[in-house]
This record gives C-alpha cells, sequence and structure tokens, in this order.
C-alpha cells in the first residue's frame, strides 16, 4: 500500500471515529469496544458482545488495505470464557452478520478516511 492510500487521520483519531460510528451499525443490544493495534498503525481491534443469553464474543482485527477498504480477520470467539469452533452454523452466521457490520462502518467512515 502507498502511503497515499492509507486513511488520512491518525489511529487514534480513527479508534475515536469507530467507536462513535460502530454502534450505528450493529444491533442496538450488541455492545462493541474498539482500540488501536499496537503493532500496526493502520489496523484497530474489535470485540462484540452479542446480546442476549448467548454469551458469545467476538474479537475481530480490521486492517485498512487503503483508505476506503478494511480486511477483517475473526481473531477469537468466545461463549462466556469457553474458546468455541467458529466453524458450527450458529456461529459463522454471526460472523457474517458481524463482518458486514464492520464493512457498513467503513464504508460510513469513507468521508473521514479518504481525503
Amino acid at each position: 500500500m502507498s502511503k497515499l492510500d492509507r486513511p488520512v487521520i491518525d489511529q487514534a483519531r480513527l479508534v475515536e471515529e469507530w467507536k462513535s460510528a460502530l454502534p450505528n451499525t450493529l444491533e442496538q443490544e450488541d455492545q462493541a469496544r474498539i482500540w488501536a493495534d499496537e503493532s500496526n498503525p493502520q489496523a484497530l481491534r474489535v470485540h462484540i458482545t452479542t446480546a442476549g443469553h448467548s454469551g458469545y464474543t467476538f474479537d475481530f482485527k480490521v486492517t485498512y488495505v487503503d483508505s476506503r477498504e478494511v480486511k477483517v480477520e475473526l481473531v477469537d470467539v468466545e461463549q462466556g470464557q469457553t474458546h468455541m469452533d467458529e466453524r458450527t452454523e450458529i456461529v459463522q452466521s454471526l460472523i457474517n452478520d458481524y463482518v458486514r457490520h464492520i464493512h457498513e462502518c467503513t464504508q460510513a467512515l469513507k468521508e473521514v478516511t479518504h481525503a
């Protein structure tokens, strides 16, 4: 990626923008935490807790490949304190939904990240 293709705002401000925008793309009861990836200035970490009694949590690494597009990687899925097999149908469905929401957030922020 060339320097010109990177987001035009610094990582700290990008985290704050994501903290404002991501809840608007998730289900109202779901909760998200966003923080900077300390090893990559082009990446964020996203932790989503599902609403309801399922107790699922999802951790994603979101890396900007350019100023308008991200690569989303699943890092971990847990239910309570137990690591879950992400290949089950229910978990796959939730992962797909959250990846879609993350991409929606990226699109909502393109005016901020793209000059």
